[in-house]
């Protein structure tokens, strides 16, 4: 069974927290807020629009507030995006999915032989 870190908002499979070593955690619950994953603000927008049209509901957070980011430019704003547990593996899937840099080379090889 999953457990879960109120402080981290992760969850895990171990009986402490793997981030911030809280040992006072729980069993995880359908509707516990799970990190997802953290992103720039150009590629929050294409995950918040993927996450939309797979039915997946979700929270997101930015990294210096929105007067920040007015002062200094979108440049340096990061977006925290949060699921449900219940949603937490479709929603990982689909980060991987996307972010994945699955690029095959041909370094090395000849190819006068």
């Amino acid at each position: 069974m999953a457990k879960y870190c109120s402080r981290c908002m992760i969850s895990f499979d171990v009986e402490i927290c793997p981030a911030c070593g809280n040992k006072r955690v729980k069993e995880a619950e359908p509707g516990d807020l799970c990190f997802l994953t953290e992103k720039d603000r150009i590629w929050a927008g294409v995950l918040a629009d993927v996450l939309k049209q797979n039915g997946i509901p979700f929270l997101r957070k930015s990294s210096i507030g929105a007067g920040m980011a007015i002062r200094t430019g979108p440049m340096f704003e990061t977006i925290t995006f949060y699921v449900c547990h219940k949603q937490l593996e479709k929603a990982g899937g689909i980060v991987d999915e996307l972010f994945s840099q699955d690029v095959e080379t041909d370094y090395g090889e000849d190819e006068s032989e």
